[in-house]
């Protein structure tokens, strides 16, 4: 990675890649040993708590083993002691006593890292008394909850009335969840989230008194919160970016998951969810069983298909293979994770599969049979009905959840991909199941039962298919010879190993033209040709690729409702751009759409008017000479002194690519972005205005300002602008900045910038463009005369100004002398602007919620 200071001059010498790469402050490097100490210091009661389980461990024996009759009796909160008993210290006793070396490990490590984050935030005082006050009622309110079910027949509180819990754990989620209100908004809800989500899993599939503690825990410390940071705001729900978005949904997804892995791990029967560990083929089989259960080929008696099924379920690959919806669920979840559209649907596939075999992939039938065993002093059948309600609710749900958010996943797979993801799924299936067929008939004779053609030919579908997915459905039938049995085992395994290979491939191919090999081509016209300070983002998703016939022009367009909105200048030679123009045109009347070429120069506009075209103002680009630019004057006084102040507080700058930065820069600007996101109501513009995504491309470049502290205060990225193969100057795209940083450090990091790129040869420095701005009349110019379409955009200005501030963002790229360049945009028929206008909005705004389109409104109202 290479550093740049933007001409600024480092202090102590240091240059900006040491600010990020070590994470230092400048000029200072602390030994370990100081930063142990200071970081002991910050959380002196974490490290307290911790040593007050250790100790707690060692009394009570616990520190080798789960605790004596003694102990629980004395110091665990439960409803035998805690109510029956009268013993009310035990719901404070329960949270510093753990239950085994197993919560003590993993009490200490919470400690440290949980708490300690908790105590950082609010403080020593509120940490104790958030620790206490929530743990303290999230086991005193599980406790009366499990009492009073317990008196009404309550199925999970009748099985869980005689437990005893000893948990820390439930006092120190409480307290990081109390600490959430002192956080932003972006932290704030990912610790909610992920807490909330890791605690669900553990009620819904495993369902133990102590997993019941820590939830109520956990919601009591979200209002609890609020009130110690009397701060209202922290309840409310912040909105979320694309990504965070994809995010949260993609670990609910996950969490879905892994829940039957939960279940199956603690083999309990306490919540609806646990009928989830039937869904793993593991149980144990009597060949005696099943022989007097089957014999005199009584094979459609019931028990003698249950004792089949069981058999048909043996195995090292059928274990395996039950374990399919997990994995398809987590290879959705990266997907949903990574934006894209095949994710979601096969997550809704999957989901829907688990909804269609739900009763009998959980065996309702047979757990039924079950219930006289005395496990269960209570059973009513109104209750059971609503736990199966429940199994069928989760997918519901999901399926629910992904239909309303799919706007987020926006990435498609292109059809040549798919139709080579079909060929290689569909031909494996083919394969694989001709060769199980073509066995099992030859060695039909083998099976057992004895099997017809049909039972061979129906066994071989089954073969794709988890065992217990299919329960004890007739015929079932059982290979006897080696390869037949071998086939039978792992076909399944064979086939959707191929699947989630050709899946990963599939989703991880790129967006947009790269899928057909386009983004190659139009790279390399881009390097040849610049297509405009604006070029470089007709290479962003959602943007397709024209090639002119003999592949020497291109044009980035966008069709929406029949209206093919193009993205900056063709990308040709300059005395090609007439005939490139028209020959899109021509495509596009061939497909009966209606070209918009959105964001041109003015050296395109006569063009327009030779081929009868109207053309009006969209917005205005301010572009620096970075040639023998010289900050000095009074026009760069205001620039000039954000530079200095920011060379005097120690600021350092840092120009790098992102696949150069190291993790903790790359997770400080995405918590700077997703910050910035959280704070805003208003959905995010897309089209001509790039987010977190466009970073990522290796031609992108960053200008980070680093504080003396080491923290990423300000971020900027910049599009290259090429020519004849070179980069000849940059364009300004992203733009954020950190909640109390420097004040100027925007001016300081652009004016860094433009020093940097002055070092380094570039001619031009574009502040990129300003929509429905217009530039300054110059000393005795005439304003023009006012039209119906320019006193439109001066209302739609004024309008949206409040929203998004294009107007002051206008009047902050003045502060750089800029030289004005019109961006227009040119369409063939007038009658089409109200369709035109849609498209381009949609353009902007291709997705917008029913409650960001309100909050918009709310916005635009209150300005009026």
């Amino acid at each position: 990675m290479s550093a740049a200071t933007g001409g600024a001059p480092q202090p102590g010498g240091g240059g900006g890649d040491a600010a990020v790469l070590d994470a230092e402050p400048v000029g200072r490097l602390r030994s370990t040993g100081e930063a142990l100490g200071q970081f002991a210091r910050r959380i002196p009661f974490s490290l307290a708590f911790a040593a007050l389980l250790v100790v707690t461990a060692v009394v009570t024996g616990t520190i080798t083993g789960p605790p004596s009759h003694a102990t629980e009796s004395q110091w665990a909160a439960g409803v035998l002691t805690t109510i029956d008993a009268g013993r009310w210290w035990t719901v404070l006793s329960a949270l510093v006593i753990p239950w085994d070396p197993f919560q003590l490990a993993a009490g200490v490590l919470a400690s440290v890292l949980l708490l300690g984050i908790a105590e950082r935030r609010m403080g020593t005082g509120r940490t104790v008394l958030a620790l206490v006050v929530t743990g303290t009622i999230g086991v005193l309110l599980g406790v009366v909850l499990q009492w009073i079910g317990s008196l009404a027949g309550e199925w999970w509180a009748s099985g869980t009335s005689i437990d005893l819990t000893l948990d820390p754990l439930t006092g120190i989620a409480g307290a990081l969840i109390t600490a959430t209100a002192f956080m932003g908004p972006l932290w704030r809800r990912r610790f909610r989230v992920v807490t909330l989500a890791f605690l669900c899993i553990f009620v819904l599939y495993d369902g133990d008194s102590s997993d019941v503690y820590r939830l109520i825990a956990v919601l009591v410390a979200a209002p609890f919160g609020a009130l110690l940071a009397r701060d209202a705001s922290a309840l409310r729900i912040p909105r979320s970016s694309h990504r965070e978005t994809r995010t949260l949904i993609a670990a609910v997804v996950a969490v879905t998951g892994l829940g039957p892995v939960v279940a199956f791990a603690t083999r309990t029967e306490l919540t609806p969810f646990a009928f989830g560990s039937f869904l793993f083929a593991d149980q144990p089989v009597d060949l005696d069983a099943v022989e007097r259960s089957c014999r005199d080929a009584a094979s459609l008696a019931a028990e003698c298909l249950r004792q089949l099924t069981l058999l048909s379920a043996q195995g090292v690959g059928m274990f395996l293979l039950s374990f399919l919806p997990v994995v398809l669920l987590l290879l959705a979840a990266w997907g949903l994770h990574e934006g894209r559209r095949f994710g979601l649907w096969l997550a809704v596939a999957v989901n829907a599969m688990i909804l269609l075999f739900a009763r009998p992939a959980f065996e309702v039938t047979n757990e039924l049979g079950d219930l006289d065993s005395g496990d269960w002093s209570v059973f009513d059948l109104g209750e059971l009905l609503v736990w199966l309600a429940a199994i069928a609710l989760l997918p519901i749900g999901v399926i629910v959840l992904l239909f309303v958010m799919r706007r987020h996943f926006r990435i498609r797979v292109q059809r040549r991909a798919l139709r080579r993801f079909a060929v290689v799924v569909v031909g494996s299936f083919v394969v694989l199941a001709g060769a199980y067929l073509v066995v099992g008939l030859s060695t039909i004779r083998e099976y057992w039962p004895q099997a017809t053609v049909g039972d061979v030919v129906l066994d071989t579908l089954k073969r794709f298919v988890p065992p217990h997915f299919l329960a004890a459905t007739d015929p079932i039938v059982l290979p006897g010879h080696d390869l037949a049995s071998f086939l039978y085992e792992w076909v399944g395994v064979a086939f959707w190993t191929v699947f989630v290979v050709a899946a990963i491939r599939v989703m991880h191919r790129p967006a947009g033209p790269a899928a057909d090999g386009d983004e190659a081509r139009l790279r390399a016209l881009l390097h040849r040709h610049g297509g405009g300070t604006l070029g470089f983002m007709t290479t962003w998703p959602g943007n397709t690729p024209w090639f002119s016939a003999d592949g020497e022009a291109a044009v980035a367009y966008r069709e929406i409702n029949g209206i093919a909105i193009t993205m900056s200048d063709p990308i040709c030679a300059p005395e090609r751009l007439a005939e490139t123009v028209r020959e899109f045109a021509a495509f596009c009347d061939a497909r009966n759409w209606s070209p918009v070429f959105y964001s041109v120069h003015d050296e395109l506009l006569p063009v327009f008017d030779e081929l009868g075209w109207q053309h009006m103002s969209v917005g205005e680009e301010t572009v620096v000479r970075t040639t023998g630019l010289e900050l000095t004057g009074k026009p760069w006084q205001k620039v000039r002194q954000a530079l200095n102040r920011g060379i005097k507080e120690g600021m350092t700058t840092v120009w790098a690519s992102w696949d150069e930065l190291p993790r903790p820069t790359i997770a400080e600007i995405t918590a700077i972005s997703e910050e910035w996101v959280a704070e805003k109501e208003l959905p995010e513009m897309g089209f001509t205005l790039g987010g977190m995504a466009e970073l990522k491309d290796p031609e992108v470049r960053l200008m980070l300002a680093v504080g003396p502290d080491g923290r990423l205060q300000a971020v900027t990225s910049w599009l290259p602008v090429h020519r004849d193969g070179e980069v000849v100057g940059w364009t300004i795209d992203f733009m954020r900045r950190a909640d109390g940083s420097m004040n100027g450090i925007m001016e300081f990091l652009i004016a860094s910038a433009a020093l940097h790129m002055k070092e380094a040869g570039a001619e031009v420095l574009s502040l990129s463009g300003a929509p429905l701005a217009t530039k300054p009349l110059a000393p005795g110019e005439e304003p023009p005369p006012p039209t119906a379409m320019s006193r439109l955009l001066e209302w739609l200005g004024r309008t949206l100004e409040p929203a998004y501030g294009f107007s002051s963002l206008f009047r902050f790229k003045a502060k750089f002398n800029p030289e004005y360049r019109t961006i227009s945009m040119s369409y063939a028929d007038p009658l089409m602007l109200p369709a035109i206008g849609i498209a381009v909005g949609k353009a902007y705004l291709p997705e917008v919620s029913p409650k960001e389109a309100m909050a918009l409104v709310r916005t635009l109202t209150r300005a009026e």
